[in-house]
């Protein structure tokens, strides 16, 4: 999937970081979330799928940005 067609909801290069180097929040075209942030080890996830870890301000700015 192309950068370009996913909506970001947070991390407009205003806040605590730069304008890719952060965690972010994106929503598809499909209407599912894409999560951008710090690996975790805290546990082995399954095959195929990674664990990232964000601060509770980035939800909070997505949150905002979808009107929840």
């Amino acid at each position: 999937m192309a950068r370009e067609k996913l909506t970001r909801l947070t991390g407009d290069g205003n806040g605590e970081c730069g304008e890719d180097d952060c965690s972010n929040v994106y929503r598809t075209e499909r209407g599912t979330f894409l999560v951008q942030g710090d690996v975790s080890a805290a546990f082995a996830p399954p095959r195929g799928e990674g664990l990232v870890e964000i601060p509770e301000h980035v939800l909070r700015e997505a949150f905002r940005a979808l009107g929840w």
